[in-house]
């Protein structure tokens, strides 16, 4: 079923395997945003070839993989958004990495009865999921690529077999997990020198890297999801040197990426458009903007303390849903249409009071919503988010994970193994009730990556974003939306503006930015706020008025944007 952009339905398109909107002319030119310049010069060199906006994303996805092994990979998993410019249909594809068979719902639970602390579950084996990502590039590549499968690799190829340059990101990232590494010894082999981690600016190259993606290139995915690759993850996992568990080869050739619904809704005259579960981004995007609709925001102003007020308000509020409701469909019961139902959200806003903090922010109770408690999930910070525009006017928007620095620390034929199960609740029951995001077999952990693509009143698509850093993810996609449709800012400046988040504690003021002077007028209206640095980084594209796409990519990372 297809629907068109008139008027909007929030109910209806959160049913939708599709969405379909205005047919996209041709694009004036063509462009790609990525953190890190190596991975955007992959991209572009995709549209130099002729090649789509998937193809420019396939090929960053695995530059990355090379140049940024410590946040994403095809070790780990994604979500993508896909606008196709000639028939106006939106679509999703989840890549999120599954739970082995092995992984039962006590999979975090220690001796004593009580949840492991982050710490014991991370490291080794535990904490692994059957990797999407190259099954979610097939898939995409099936549907919209141009260039021939094997083009796509030839950047990341070359990077991992002729070396690569060690840059501050990964020079931190190496420093922080140093410690840990005392316990993998493989991992040590590829990024250590003399007993420490490579300084900056030395050339580390990944042959077995280069020999797989080799291999996957002219075989396709099979050669990662069977024989022996398949065997060699399965043994990285079942003989981990720390937290050792099964992940068989029958898990890893099971694996499938799956098409998702997408999830729209409106926001002014706006339609906002995000991934469906189990990415929680889509439906916890859409929760904040349509709690914030009522309040004059524009005529507030970014630097009006009001505004940053109800926007925290808000945020408390959908997220307290989000560690509710949200899981794996495939296995829970979620009510998507009851939580961005408009008449619910505006029940939501109306405990918002302007001047004065709530102080305590529970669930709300949606149409639909079953028996269920709240269980907060790990931190996360191993992510990265590209996006391409192609000349077609397609638009593809990724976000691509292995969760914390290095995953899981487990490294097998040279890829990074993610330890994207930490994203399940620990607890699997909780006050006599299922936790809707605890582990079982098969399933996919909730996820906050949020890439979304926004249309305007007509139906044309006119921007784009998603970002990296565990749960501040989904804060950062709808505070760059508030910034741009609201505040009227560019790409860049909506993405570059300072944060407001919370921990158990109050609200996070991002140090350094222009939130950090709300720090009193906020206190003044009953929050508890703390100053601290965030660990940001988000990538973004907008259709300027004269047709022309343009990229944006974080100050706060080395990401850059070029234009075609």
């Amino acid at each position: 079923m297809k629907i068109l952009l008139a008027p909007l339905s929030a109910l209806l398109l959160a049913t939708l395997p599709t969405a379909a909107f205005a047919r996209e002319p041709v694009s004036i030119n063509g462009t790609v945003s990525a953190a890190d310049p190596r991975a955007a010069q992959a991209g572009q060199e995709m549209l130099r070839q002729g090649g789509s906006a998937t193809d420019a994303a396939i090929a960053m996805m695995l530059a990355l993989n090379v140049v940024e092994p410590h946040n994403s990979g095809i070790g780990g998993g994604g979500f993508l958004m896909h606008h196709d410019g000639a028939t106006g249909v939106l679509e999703s594809i989840d890549g999120r990495e599954a739970a082995p068979a092995a992984a039962t719902p006590d999979r975090f639970m220690g001796p004593d009865g009580k949840p492991l602390g982050f710490r014991e579950a991370w490291p080794g084996g535990y904490s692994v999921g059957v990797p999407g990502n190259l099954r979610l590039a097939k898939m995409a590549h099936d549907k919209w690529g141009k260039l021939p499968w094997a083009t796509l690799f030839a950047p990341a190829i070359r990077m991992a077999e002729e070396g690569f340059e060690v840059r501050q990101r990964l020079d931190t990232a190496m420093k922080a997990v140093a410690p840990v590494w005392a316990d993998f010894p493989e991992i040590q082999k590829y990024f250590w020198i003399d007993g420490k981690p490579a300084p900056m600016g030395t050339m580390l190259k990944n042959p077995p890297l280069a020999a797989l993606l080799k291999r996957v290139a002219a075989e396709g995915p099979e050669a990662f999801y069977s024989g022996e690759n398949a065997q060699l993850l399965s043994q990285a996992v079942t003989n981990a040197p720390k937290n050792p568990v099964p992940m068989t080869v029958e898990d890893i050739a099971a694996y499938r990426a799956k098409e998702r619904p997408p999830v729209c809704g409106p926001y002014r005259v706006y339609t906002i458009c995000g991934m469906g579960l189990p990415s929680s981004g889509g439906v916890t995007v859409l929760q904040i903007l349509g709690m914030v609709e009522r309040f004059p925001l524009a005529r507030w102003g970014k630097d009006d303390a009001r505004s940053w007020h109800v926007i925290a308000e808000a945020m408390q509020l959908a997220y307290a849903d989000r560690e509710k409701y949200l899981g794996d469909r495939d296995f829970v019961d979620v009510p998507v249409a009851g939580l961005i139902d408009p008449v619910y959200l505006k029940r939501r806003s109306a405990t918002i009071r302007i001047g004065k903090a709530m102080g305590h922010y529970d669930a709300g109770l949606p149409t639909g919503a079953a028996l269920r408690t709240a269980a907060l999930p790990q931190p996360e910070s191993g992510t990265s988010h590209f996006v391409a525009v192609d000349r077609s006017g397609d638009i593809a928007a990724w976000t691509s994970t292995i969760e914390s620095f290095f995953g899981s620390q487990l490294i097998a034929n040279g890829v990074i193994l993610n330890n994207e199960l930490t994203d399940f609740s620990f607890t699997p029951e909780k006050d006599g009730a299922p936790v809707a995001n605890r582990v079982q077999p098969g399933k996919r952990p909730l996820s906050s990556m949020s890439p979304t693509i926004v249309y305007d009143e007509r139906g044309t698509p006119i921007f784009t974003v998603g970002a990296a850093g565990g749960k501040t993810i989904i804060m950062q996609v709808a505070k760059a939306l508030i910034a741009h449709f609201d505040w009227s800012l560019s790409a860049q400046d909506s993405i570059a503006m300072g944060l407001v988040y919370f921990n158990r504690d109050g609200l996070v003021l991002e140090q350094g930015t222009i939130v950090e002077g709300m720090k009193a007028p906020l206190e003044a209206m009953g929050h508890k706020t703390s100053v601290s640095r965030l660990g940001l980084k988000a990538n973004a594209a907008e259709r300027l008025p004269d047709g022309r796409w343009t990229g944006a990519a974080d100050p706060r990372s080395p990401g850059v944007s070029f234009q075609e």
